[in-house]
């Protein structure tokens, strides 16, 4: 099917010659002798492009383009005009239009504008898809009452300026929610750049967030840019800001403050326009209690708080997740898509998940590479998951302390975790271990 142009001009010899050039390159031509016919002619034929004339009787090129961008404004616009000046391109650009093309024609440059305006109008179509595919992908799933206020938060929040503060437990989603409100925001068409607290060692973590200049760092030969830097007009995402030193969170403090920086070698002063959304597992009140987080900062982040809940909370979302997971690994492996049976989800939904949503999908991902049959059973499901209780007995029947002992601590931690629901601080308190150290044992059970 080839595109559809509308000209709207009020001169019989530019309609007449414009229609018989764009017919023969192979577009369909619509015309219009006046801006009111053009606005009808807009609703009934829906072109893909328009020109249009500045200097018409009654209604002028100038309104009928505010009333087109009124109603249509992905629809592109190419002014043409006899009295072409600078404020008249000025204002007409403002407006919307794509370009503007003088009187006497040249059809060459009438050919090559048009072209430029419909690949443009292609382009930013393949956008709109591909960021509707990413909020998609980026979606937070589930019916539950949990979920459906957390989305309702969500679409209330994303659209502002303000800063989010998300909680929660790992697995839980975290990453999932601060990315589907940037790409809700008005910030969606620039980057989203993320810092992994936990994961940046001390040495490295100015470099990273700031960037540096040619030399300033031992061995690097190059200027680098940071994180700062790449989401500028954009969104920076701190992931287990908890994690971060005090050191740190000191030079990210006044960063937030004075919107400025300089990478490491005293560079220039660069400027920072970011919209800052921060995430941790940790409860940062205590963290803040113990010396470890500074108030200041959490209350400069504490803006909109977000809290997403663990997977025990909302375990009628199980089948749904399960049903999305399934088909991701269908995609993924290119295999005949699995099902559950009913009495295997029931398990699943009693389960107790300290794994939450990350655990759920690497053990469907699991069984849907493992199980050889189409249909999930019970028997197939992992024992820690099926009959928690047998795993206690089995403790006792492993050779060997060093192995008996990583069962026993599994099964102690779980058995604490869910005495302190679930709570890594209080539970490693308790217990007198790191959270961390719970945290790996748990990682190693579903990884």
């Amino acid at each position: 099917m080839f595109p559809s142009i509308l000209i709207v001009d009020d001169e019989p010899t530019i309609l007449q010659s414009l229609s018989g050039l764009l017919t023969d390159e192979g577009f369909e031509v619509i015309t219009a002798n006046n801006g009111y016919e053009a606005l009808k002619l807009i609703d009934a034929e829906a072109p893909d492009l328009i020109i249009l004339d500045i200097w018409m009787p009654g209604i002028d090129g100038i309104e009928t383009l505010k009333e087109i961008k009124k109603s249509s404004s992905a629809l592109p616009v190419i002014i043409i005009t006899g009295h072409g000046n600078v404020e008249t391109a000025v204002k007409a650009t403002k407006l919307g239009a794509f370009d503007l093309i003088e009187k006497p024609l040249n059809f060459d440059k009438v050919i090559v504008a048009i072209n430029n305006a419909l690949n443009f109008r292609r382009l930013e179509e393949e956008n709109r898809y591909l960021r509707r595919k990413t909020i998609e992908k980026h979606s937070i799933s589930g019916n539950s009452e949990h979920v459906q206020t957390l989305k309702m938060q969500i679409a209330t929040v994303a659209p502002t300026e303000s800063w989010v503060f998300i909680k929660g437990e790992n697995g839980t989603g975290k990453e999932l929610v601060a990315r589907t409100i940037h790409q809700l925001s008005s910030r969606a068409e620039s980057p989203m750049i993320d810092v992994n607290c936990a994961a940046i060692s001390e040495s490295l973590i100015e470099s990273e967030l700031f960037g540096h200049e040619k030399g300033a760092v031992s061995g690097s030969s190059t200027k680098k840019r940071g994180k700062f830097e790449l989401a500028n007009t954009g969104t920076i995402f701190f992931d287990e800001i908890g994690d971060m030193s005090l050191s740190t969170q000191a030079k990210i403090l006044r960063v937030l403050d004075e919107k400025k920086f300089q990478r490491m070698g005293k560079g220039r002063t660069l400027t920072t326009d970011v919209r800052v959304i921060a995430a941790t597992n940790k409860d940062l009140e205590v963290e803040i209690e113990n010396g470890n987080f500074r108030e200041d900062l959490y209350y400069r982040l504490n803006v909109v708080p977000i809290e997403v809940p663990p997977l025990r909370e909302r375990t009628e979302d199980i089948p749904i997740l399960s049903d999305i997971f399934l088909v991701e690994a269908a995609t993924k492996n290119r295999e005949k898509r699995k099902s559950i049976t009913d009495d295997a989800m029931e398990i699943l939904g009693e389960y107790n998940w300290p794994g939450n949503v990350r655990e759920l999908k690497n053990l469907i991902e699991r069984l849907a590479i493992m199980v050889q049959q189409d249909i999930i059973t019970v028997k197939d499901l992992p024992v820690n998951v099926s009959d928690p209780k047998k795993v206690e007995g089995e403790i006792f029947s492993i050779e060997g302390i060093d192995e008996a002992r990583s069962a026993f601590e599994m099964t102690y931690v779980r058995k604490k975790l869910a005495h302190y629901n679930n709570d890594l601080e209080k539970t490693a308190k308790a217990i007198r271990v790191t959270h961390e150290f719970i945290q790996s044992l748990i990682k190693a059970e579903w990884q």
